[in-house]
């Protein structure tokens, strides 16, 4: 039951992300891209970059703000991601970051936090 509520609160993010990020001239290439187990929720095109943004939707700021939730674990696997989304489309030329959308959903109101660039990363990393 917990995990089917997280999935529709997921999708009601996602949605609310994608109308925010749309509005603000994103063109949305892609939701939900996969590569073996791993998950990039939205991948968009802002002018010539790409970018890959993890949506974090919840009803408490209990568990810290949005971006806070993308740890290092998290942040290794949306790299994993995206180097194959990148290989996969032959995207040459663009650049490229790493954005995080926080929808709050407290008290039924939608509040949206943008915040692009939330990390950056270092390819020379093993």
């Amino acid at each position: 039951m917990a995990k089917r509520y997280k999935q529709k609160l997921g999708v009601k993010g996602e949605e609310i992300a994608t109308d925010f990020l749309e509005k603000k001239g994103y063109k949305i290439l892609k939701k939900n891209y996969r590569y073996k187990h791993k998950e990039i929720d939205l991948i968009a095109r802002d002018r010539n970059t790409i970018v890959f943004i993890e949506v974090k939707a919840g009803r408490s700021k209990k568990f810290g703000e949005p971006h806070e939730r993308v740890d290092l674990r998290k942040r290794k696997k949306l790299v994993e991601v995206a180097q194959a989304f990148l290989q996969d489309n032959d995207l040459v030329g663009f650049d490229f970051r790493f954005d995080v959308v926080g929808i709050d959903l407290e008290n039924n109101e939608k509040m949206v936090t943008h915040i692009p660039n939330a990390f950056t990363i270092d390819w020379t990393s093993p």
